[in-house]
């Protein structure tokens, strides 16, 4: 039986029941202090669109639990970074975020895949809209810390180095597990039915299909190059052309194993 304040995920597999198929998963592990550095040679967020707006949204699965600090993204000035991460400081599975506070809800569950959505708006009216947390559609009203109107999302700030599943910090900070469309949207605050729909009581992927602002990208893993381009694992698939360097990272951590296509 589910713990009370745990997430169970999407199993995956049964390609028949997916409208929309995500073909590939990138694996993650902290003991080859594994990642992706958006921009490949610039290596740098550019100009937002707005950086008190911003989504980002990704399907994972997780592969260690009880590690602290797993970081799922990171954003780095040149003297210090902003973390969405599992684990934050702790070794209770939960999710904890820079400025926004931690989850009491755990995430426990290495056999499927969760979809995690963090949707910015700091130009809104009630501190409790301006970080909105979805898990597997599912609103999870727990990052409650007070943040000031129009207050920059410092995940966002242009010039940062920005990260997926790494830490500027070293191989204690990396992600262990796989993530799959990994998407970027710079300026707007989206619901969760812009990257997915419930079917027969099941959280299940859809095609995102909106704008993707200048910041904005899409990682499909579809490619298992090397380089930060077109034909690289770390391909941007949204037209913003931000494909992502491989850090500690080859053509085997593109894998089959997706939320629409179980290993």
């Amino acid at each position: 039986m589910p713990v009370q304040g745990e997430f169970f995920q999407n199993p995956g597999g049964g390609g028949g029941f997916y409208g929309h198929q995500i073909t590939n998963s990138c694996r993650f592990s902290s003991d080859s202090n594994t990642g992706l550095r958006f921009g490949g040679a610039s290596g740098v967020l550019g100009t937002p669109t707005n950086v008190d707006k911003g989504t980002l949204s990704c399907w994972l699965k997780r592969t260690v639990i009880g590690n602290v600090w797993q970081n799922i993204y990171h954003s780095h000035t040149g003297s210090s970074g902003r973390n969405i991460a599992f684990d934050y400081n702790n070794t209770d599975d939960t999710i904890g975020m820079d400025d926004f506070g931690n989850s009491t809800s755990v995430f426990r569950d290495v056999t499927g895949w969760y979809n995690l959505i963090f949707a910015f708006d700091t130009t809104q009216g009630s501190n409790n809209d301006r970080c909105k947390v979805y898990v597997n559609g599912s609103y999870l009203n727990q990052f409650n810390s007070t943040v000031s109107q129009n207050t920059d999302v410092k995940f966002f700030v242009g010039g940062n180095r920005f990260y997926v599943g790494y830490n500027e910090g070293g191989a204690s900070y990396a992600l262990d597990g796989y993530m799959a469309d990994v998407i970027y949207v710079d300026g707007q605050q989206l619901e969760p039915t812009a990257v997915g729909e419930s079917k027969n009581g099941v959280w299940i992927p859809v095609d995102y299909s909106g704008s993707y602002g200048n910041n904005g990208f899409r990682l499909e893993f579809k490619q298992s190059g090397t380089g930060a381009d077109a034909n690289g694992l770390g391909a941007d698939t949204s037209g913003n052309n931000h494909h992502f360097s491989l850090i500690n990272m080859g053509a085997d951590h593109q894998v089959l194993d997706s939320p629409t296509f179980g290993s």
